[in-house]
């Protein structure tokens, strides 16, 4: 006669399969995550200030053919208070971050912080990239 065997269920979890996946997602993040910052590709100036949290706040970017945009949204010098206006309202932000292609005029970039004063703003951050 021959015996039966039992077989008993297993209870433990085997987590290796989990762990290997969330890696490599983690990678996956980690790669895609600096691509994803700025819709808008311009190249700052570079400074040994070291650079801060923007945290919330109206981004202003200026671009290399000194096209203004405000949080993605196209303008030009003559609409720019309208517009920044609106988003800063519409935000409740009390900060505005200028983001300035380093080919651009001196003065461009002063008439647009002038414009933002003129707002009442009166934190205006100046971006950057830190030096290597």
């Amino acid at each position: 006669m021959a015996r039966k065997r039992v077989y008993e269920a297993l209870h433990d979890i085997n987590v290796t399969n989990l762990v290997d996946v969330v890696l490599v997602l983690l990678i996956i993040f980690m790669i895609a995550a600096p691509m994803m910052q700025s819709g808008i590709d311009i190249n700052l100036p570079r400074t040994k200030a070291t650079p801060e949290d923007l945290g919330e706040g109206v981004v202003v970017t200026i671009t290399k053919e000194q096209k203004i945009y405000i949080d993605q949204r196209v303008s030009n010098l003559e609409r720019f208070e309208g517009i920044l206006s609106d988003v800063t309202r519409k935000k409740g932000a009390r900060s505005v971050y200028l983001r300035a292609d380093k080919e651009i005029p001196y003065g461009l970039v002063m008439k647009v912080v002038g414009k933002i004063k003129s707002l009442g703003i009166q934190d205006v951050g100046l971006v950057t990239e830190p030096e290597r």
